[in-house]
């Protein structure tokens, strides 16, 4: 049998079972009666539910991560700036390099000259 998706397994688990609860409420196929049958019909019920409730929490857990990175953060540019403007430490300073930032001194100026080519074309 193919794999059915998880939508089409329980619509084809829910379409078996109203059969059996209208049309043969008392009868037993493969060793199988209706009321066994919707308990297990209810337990993948029960298991997609926990699914959405994991899901839920997941969305919820990713929420906070990133509400408390962004506080963070927020609070990070607040020491970088205090080191930049502490005259102790400054943006030159080892501190400031050591929180993963390039000290003035070491910048480069950003300036480039083109090289003129002085080889004559023929």
């Amino acid at each position: 049998m193919a794999k059915l998706s998880p939508k089409k397994a329980l619509e084809r688990l829910e379409r078996i079972e109203n059969a059996l609860t209208k049309q043969a409420p008392a009868a037993k196929f493969g060793a199988v009666d209706t009321p066994d049958y919707s308990a297990q019909v209810q337990k993948s019920r029960a298991a997609r539910a926990a699914i959405v409730d994991l899901e839920n929490q997941i969305k919820a857990a990713n929420n906070f991560r990133d509400d408390t990175d962004a506080e963070g953060l927020r609070q990070a540019q607040l020491i970088v700036n205090g080191v930049i403007g502490d005259p102790n430490f400054g943006p030159d300073s080892s501190l400031y390099e050591t929180m993963g930032f390039i000290r003035k001194s070491e910048r480069k100026s950003g300036l480039t000259r083109k090289k003129t080519d002085s080889t004559p074309t023929p």
